[in-house]
């Protein structure tokens, strides 16, 4: 008898609209998974975020770190609330410090334009790119760093450093051989040392890549290149803030972050999280776009990388492109009024 291979998912609902995204992407999970003859998933829930900070002081409680390095994967929704902040002032970013913990870092954030009406791009009828952030170095290098209170100036670090810069560039180099095969860099080597070496170090790594064509675009440029023809771009690869920055701006070309999954990947581990924040302002009220998260479940199944997984994550965006199709089934962020849970059902109903 041939049994099913077991992945143990730890799942973190986090604050605001988090668990009610996480429901809907856990429903397209388990749809995907009734069609599934090698493989089950084992979902277990664990607290992160501002509400595990409020209820036992710490936004990524120990327990919850530990099951999330046993864990095959890792599904997240959103984490922090503006009203809860460190004594210094800064947002709680447990996912920030996942990342950092777990050394995931490569950020993928693809950005698919699913119907023309949803982008403000007059014209746009077709997108897909993806941008490659790196997640642990740049200008988030220092963010631990707390000032003295009468401090009289404050500093940032932008790190870049050979070892994870060629690591990023090869993740994004693999990806475009299998997409497009065009790689652009985004940086600020016209001005910025760090930015010099960056670019010196991805023209070192371009070589061992002869089928991926190259382009290289400073970060203000590529601002521009984004609203006037972001169809040229393939996959981008870019610094921590940059990708940060940029990755939210395509989110807005193709209907805003209700539309933008991300994986945040290292060489033993990943986490899957739609791009969004927990919106407090709509938590509860059943709106929030769970399409995001649903996206970054396909993207998990690709990871798991096994040949049925490949296969469920095609079926799942197959359901997300076929219901986006009617207007009629889309959320209040795409100019719609289906529920969070009416779209979740419609789509795993599809898949």
């Amino acid at each position: 008898m041939n049994r099913r291979r077991t992945f143990n998912l730890a799942v973190l609902p986090g604050d605001g609209i988090g668990p009610e995204v996480i429901a809907d992407g856990i429903k397209a999970l388990r749809a995907a998974e009734r069609h599934m003859l090698a493989c089950h998933f084992a979902l277990s829930e664990y607290p992160a975020g501002a509400g595990a900070y409020l209820h036992g002081g710490d936004p990524l409680p120990a327990p919850t770190l530990a099951a999330c390095e046993r864990a095959d994967a890792i599904l997240l929704g959103a984490m922090g609330l503006p009203a809860v902040r460190w004594p210094d002032g800064r947002e709680m970013t447990p996912q920030i410090d996942l990342r950092d913990r777990l050394d995931l870092y490569a950020g993928l954030r693809p950005l698919v334009l699913f119907h023309p009406a949803h982008s403000p791009l007059k014209g746009l009828t077709t997108l897909d790119l993806t941008i490659v952030r790196e997640n642990c170095e740049g200008m988030f290098w220092s963010r631990n760093n707390i000032p003295a209170a009468d401090a009289s100036f404050v500093e940032d670090t932008l790190h870049i450093s050979r070892v994870g810069t060629e690591r990023i560039c090869r993740m994004a180099f693999a990806l475009a051989r299998q997409r497009r095969r065009h790689v652009t860099l985004v940086d600020k080597a016209n001005v910025l040392p760090s930015m010099v070496f960056l670019r010196q170090v991805f023209d070192h790594v371009a070589p061992s890549f002869p089928e991926v064509t190259t382009d290289r675009v400073y970060v203000d440029a590529m601002a521009l290149y984004l609203v006037q023809d972001p169809a040229r771009f393939d996959v981008v690869v870019t610094e921590n803030l940059f990708g940060d920055i940029l990755s939210d701006l395509g989110a807005g070309l193709v209907g805003g972050l209700g539309m933008a999954p991300s994986a945040d990947i290292g060489d033993r581990h990943a986490v899957f999280q739609p791009v969004h924040g927990t919106a407090p302002g709509i938590a509860g009220q059943g709106i929030a776009n769970p399409v995001a998260t649903i996206l970054s479940v396909a993207m998990l199944l690709e990871w798991l990388d096994l040949e049925e997984t490949h296969v469920a994550a095609q079926h799942i965006r197959a359901a997300v492109a076929s219901t986006l199709a009617d207007p009629r089934q889309w959320t209040a962020d795409l100019g719609g009024t289906r529920t969070t849970s009416a779209i979740g059902d419609f789509i795993a109903a599809q898949i």
